[in-house]
C-alpha cells in the first residue's frame, strides 16, 4: 500500500469541499483527465463518479464508487480503470492546529491484472503519483480559502 501524507494550511471543511466536488476531480487527481459524470449525491456512500483516465488515444473509461464516507475527515473510494484494475483509496483528513490539516492518502491496488504487478517499484510510482496529486489538491484548496 502507498501511503503519502500532506500538512496543508487550510481547515477540514475546506479542503473536504474540493473532495465532495466531484467535477474537480480531474484537476487534482493525477492521472484522470476527464470526468464525464458526477452522481447528485456524491459523496454519499454508493454513489459515483465516471471519468477519462490515461493519455489519449488509449485513456480508458470507467467509474470511482464511494465505499466509505466520514464527512469531513474520511472518504474511501474504489477507484477503477478496466480492464487494467482497481484501487481502494482512502483519504484522510486530521485537523493539527487552527486552520492547519493533515491529509494522508492511502491507496492499494485491488483488482485486475495490476494487482499481480504489486512490487516496491508500482509502489514508489504510487508514492510520487499521490504526493502531486496532495499538492494540487492543496493549491486547489488554499485557493478556495482564499476567495471564501
Amino acid at each position: 500500500m502507498a501511503i503519502v501524507e500532506k500538512v496543508i494550511q487550510a481547515e477540514p471543511e475546506q479542503i473536504w469541499a474540493v473532495l465532495a466536488d466531484g467535477w474537480t476531480y480531474s484537476d487534482w487527481v493525477v492521472g484522470t483527465v476527464h470526468i464525464r459524470g458526477v452522481d447528485d449525491a456524491w459523496p454519499q456512500v454508493g454513489t459515483c463518479l465516471h471519468h477519462r483516465a490515461g493519455p489519449w488515444p488509449f485513456s480508458l473509461e470507467d467509474s470511482s464508487k464511494v465505499l466509505g464516507c466520514e464527512r469531513p475527515h474520511k472518504l474511501m473510494i474504489r477507484a477503477g480503470l478496466w480492464p487494467a484494475g482497481e484501487a481502494t483509496v482512502v483519504f484522510t483528513l486530521e485537523p493539527v492546529g487552527p486552520g492547519v490539516t493533515r491529509v494522508r492518502i492511502g491507496e492499494d491496488v485491488t483488482g485486475g491484472p495490476l494487482r499481480w504487478l504489486r512490487n516496491k517499484i508500482n509502489d514508489l510510482v504510487l508514492h510520487q503519483r499521490n504526493k502531486e496529486t496532495l499538492r494540487r489538491l492543496a493549491d486547489i484548496a488554499t485557493r478556495e480559502k482564499a476567495g471564501a
